[in-house]
């Protein structure tokens, strides 16, 4: 009698024993899945990026400036949507006062002049969303944009122009960007005036939630 109930102790301790590391075994496949599954998901999620020329110095109604009004939007921009950057850069034009400015952008608009910007073309393979600013000259972006316009690919991407400016809002630029990125998916765009951008957050952010 008492090796029978040894016998049935044993075999209750040895099945307890099994239960347990199947239970924890499927625990760690349950673990394991949902691990793989947020890493799906994160590598799934849409990238933003935030491409601008913006000019500082001496610029109209705002004066002579450290910050242009267009990095300040796109800095706007990052904060809210934690969009990457891709600042145009060019040196074309450091230390031009306003107007003999004006009239050298008016003059490569009318060439279709390609000014050179510094360093290389982003990667954009891994964006889904394309942020493009800069200020309005002449009717549309300063010129060095476009030579950056030649060396990327939106094809398939979500465009979403802006502008800062001093009464052009919008002027050309969407049509111009649609115009070099036919394949892309161009948004109707966001424009604010200069002298507004550095008191005009909650202007943006307002734009932002209704994309």
């Amino acid at each position: 009698m008492k090796i029978k109930n040894i016998l049935i102790a044993v075999l209750a301790v040895v099945f307890a024993t099994g239960c347990n590391g199947q239970n924890k075994n499927n625990a760690e496949t349950r673990h394991d899945t949902s691990l793989n599954e947020q890493t799906s998901n994160t590598g799934n999620m849409k990238k933003s990026i935030v491409i601008f020329f913006s000019h500082a110095g001496d610029n109209y109604s705002v004066g002579i400036i450290d910050t242009g009004n267009t990095k300040i939007v796109a800095d706007y921009i990052s904060e809210i949507t934690g969009a990457d950057q891709f600042e145009i850069v060019t040196h074309k034009y450091d230390g031009m006062a306003y107007m003999p400015l004006i009239e050298l952008a008016k003059k490569e608009a009318a060439a279709g002049e390609l000014p050179p910007y510094e360093g290389t073309a982003p990667n954009l393979s891994g964006y889904d969303t394309v942020f493009i600013g800069g200020p309005v000259w002449w009717g549309t972006y300063p010129q060095v944009m476009f030579t950056l316009f030649k060396d990327i690919n939106l094809d398939g991407k979500t465009v979403i122009p802006f502008t800062t400016h001093e009464g052009s809002g919008l002027a050309n630029c969407v049509g111009d960007v649609k115009k070099a990125f036919p394949k892309a998916n161009v948004q109707k765009g966001f424009s604010i005036y200069g002298h507004e951008v550095r008191t005009g957050k909650a202007k943006l952010e307002k734009w932002l939630k209704s994309l």
